[in-house]
């Protein structure tokens, strides 16, 4: 599978994680926020794309994993994390990256084994899974969570095949 980046959208910060895989083990390589500046939506829009490309330059992963929109109180930010969203999986698949989408909830069951586990708990596990010295914050830490989410699934999927 080699380098997979995850993705945590949003209209102010997306955060990002990338993990290398070799055979089962899975080692850290980056993680970080992209902080949108304050200026209209088609900017931070920009921005996404540019500074996720850029990422996906730097880095060359092999596979791209980014959470699914949900439905949360405001319908207005569901729609502006949806476009957010959009122009991460675009850079990704201008880049040729196949593009996998895994629910919140999924992503928390893969790495934490409870669905409905807390921020705190996604970043304690993450540190604890990747040996890392300090939880990430919490928006690079849901990224590095739908990477190891993805690995995960690929590899309970290969398995299966093996079978």
């Amino acid at each position: 599978m080699g380098i997979i980046m995850g993705l945590d959208p949003g209209s102010r910060v997306t955060g990002f994680g990338l993990i290398e895989l070799a055979g089962r083990q899975q080692r850290y390589l980056a993680s970080g926020c992209i902080r949108l500046p304050e200026t209209d939506l088609a900017d931070r829009l920009q921005h996404i794309f540019s500074d996720v490309s850029e990422l996906i330059r730097r880095y060359q992963p092999n596979e791209f994993a980014v959470e699914r929109v949900f439905m949360a109180r405001n319908a207005d930010s569901a729609l502006k994390l949806g476009q957010a969203r959009g122009a991460a999986i675009v850079a990704a698949a201008n880049a040729g990256l196949p593009v996998s989408e895994y629910s919140a909830r999924q992503i928390k069951q893969a790495v934490v084994g409870r669905g409905g586990a807390e921020k705190r708990q996604v970043q304690h596990m993450v540190q604890v899974l990747l040996a890392l010295s300090s939880p990430p914050a919490e928006d690079a830490a849901d990224a590095l969570a739908a990477a190891l989410c993805h690995a995960n699934t690929n590899q309970a999927l290969a398995q299966r095949a093996s079978l």
